[in-house]
């Protein structure tokens, strides 16, 4: 048998079920049949504004679901071409692989490059040592040629001269020494090994330097020079003198004038006369 309902439960149940019967009802009897087509039709059919917002979440998920698979798949491929250079990595220097002529092919090919670069040490240890080689002459030949032309120039008077040598100082009785008179102790001098001679400080002695006689005393390279006259030699001292007081030499003949020599060694003579210079009328450098 079937259980009786609650009291509740019937009355409600009843309200329910004659409750579409009196919209219904309703409707005919207070709306055109025209308004009860369009009132069913707005609840049968959802509105515009429901139909966009339910389009617009599925592609929302669906794009979130696209960039989940392409970022799973940019992972993916990342961590393979990771795994792929790795094993790449390890098989080139796994030689457990090769067989023995690729083996012997690539030593001969090592071999073969070792020995270029070898040659290419060699070439270039070789040039720069050409290159030292070259400098070092170079300095050389420089430094040889910068003692020849201070020496040359020293020679011919255009620069100061200072070394060891002698000073000579010859007195005498006016117009008693002459020209020649010192014109042989410049060459006694000479003779000894003197690099450079100054007469009286002025005078600078070279190999165009003239002496002459004159009223007042002896003109040398157009200067007066009156006595006593004073010789600086630079040369070896003890040659320089033996060369003033040889028997028949300079002081003899100054002695035989009526005057005297003295002559005194010197560790350092210093001579800062230079001598005219002389422009050649005729003579040109060889070629």
């Amino acid at each position: 048998m079937p259980e009786e309902m609650p009291a509740e439960m019937q009355d409600t149940a009843g309200d329910e079920a004659a409750e579409p019967g009196s919209i219904s009802s309703e409707l005919q009897t207070d709306e055109p049949s025209g308004a009860t087509t369009s009132a069913e039709s707005s609840q049968a059919a959802p509105s515009a504004k429901e139909t966009e917002v339910g389009a617009k979440r599925p592609r929302r998920e669906l794009d979130k679901r696209t960039l989940s698979v392409i970022a799973g798949l940019l992972v993916g491929i990342l961590a393979f071409a990771i795994t792929v250079q790795v094993g790449q990595d390890d098989s080139s220097q796994d030689f457990d692989t090769l067989r023995g002529a690729e083996l012997a092919e690539m030593l001969k090919s090592i071999d073969a490059s070792n020995q270029r670069l070898a040659e290419q040490i060699e070439e270039l240890t070789a040039t720069r040592d050409e290159l030292k080689a070259d400098t070092s002459n170079t300095a050389k030949a420089e430094k040889a040629a910068r003692q020849r032309a201070d020496a040359l120039a020293i020679l011919a008077g255009s620069a100061g001269a200072v070394g060891p040598g002698v000073q000579i100082t010859i007195t005498a009785p006016a117009q008693a020494i002459t020209a020649s008179v010192l014109l042989d102790a410049v060459q006694e001098m000479r003779d000894a090994g003197a690099e450079a001679i100054v007469i009286n400080g002025v005078a600078r002695v070279v190999a165009h330097t003239w002496f002459a006689d004159d009223e007042e005393g002896v003109r040398v390279a157009g200067r007066i020079l009156q006595p006593p006259y004073v010789i600086e030699v630079i040369g070896d001292p003890h040659t320089l003198e033996k060369a003033v007081t040889f028997r028949g030499g300079l002081a003899d003949r100054v002695s035989a004038r009526g005057g005297t020599v003295e002559v005194n060694k010197r560790e350092s003579i210093s001579i800062t006369a230079l001598a005219d210079e002389l422009e050649g009328q005729y003579a040109r450098p060889a070629k």
